[in-house]
């Protein structure tokens, strides 16, 4: 991840009372801007769908392209309203938070140790909870969601690099080598995430894809 100036923006004041405050370098405020954008699309996309769908129970939505990519058996499903209403609608909420921080940071706000684990924690729990969606789609539901893949990518990006400036800063207190292993080796460890779900959804589904081939 690209580090600037803005990677630390404290001041005296800052300091002096005990508690400094931290900015971030651009790329890490672009990144949250960007997934936060995403994620607000798949969210958008999937609650007018869901929409549609309380409507027309025969509605297919336009991603349900095959038994496998079914985005209206996902949405239909019980585990698409977790917490007693529709996923999407608290990932309108936050990723729009998260798409507001980013724009702060891109604005040289600086904010203190407290809401960067905040942050942290937030996006962390979310990344769970997709894993979560994520192992429903696969071995309950039996179907993809393409938006909800889309979700999953940007959350996972959002938590590991909130987590990378939390440890550069030493925001989340780490030994020096782990600080500079994962400084160093960022890319790592979402590369490998990224592949152990493709992995996942590749075996799950062979059957099906080895008759596309």
């Amino acid at each position: 991840m690209t580090t600037t100036a803005l990677d630390d923006v404290s001041t005296d004041d800052d300091r002096a009372s005990g508690a400094p405050a931290t900015g971030s370098g651009r790329g890490l405020a672009l990144l949250l801007v960007i997934t936060g954008a995403l994620g607000l699309l798949a969210a958008w996309v999937i609650t007018l769908d869901k929409f549609e769908l309380l409507k027309d129970p025969n509605f297919k939505p336009a991603c349900s392209l095959n038994p496998i990519i079914s985005c209206g058996s996902v949405m239909q499903s019980k585990q698409a309203e977790a917490f007693g209403f529709p996923n999407p609608m608290a990932g309108l909420v936050g990723f729009g938070v998260v798409i507001a921080i980013g724009v702060a940071l891109l604005a040289g706000a600086r904010f203190r140790r407290w809401y960067w684990i905040g942050l942290n924690i937030g996006t962390g729990l979310a990344a769970v909870f997709c894993m979560w969606l994520m192992s429903q789609s696969l071995y309950s539901i039996n179907a993809l969601c393409l938006w909800c893949t889309l979700t999953w990518c940007v959350t996972i990006l959002m938590f590991w690099y909130t987590t990378v400036h939390n440890l550069k800063h030493g925001i989340i207190p780490a030994p020096d080598g782990v600080r500079r292993a994962v400084l160093e080796f960022h890319w790592v460890l979402p590369v490998l995430w990224y592949g152990v779900i493709a992995l996942l959804i590749l075996t799950n589904w062979w059957s099906y894809w080895s008759t596309l081939v």
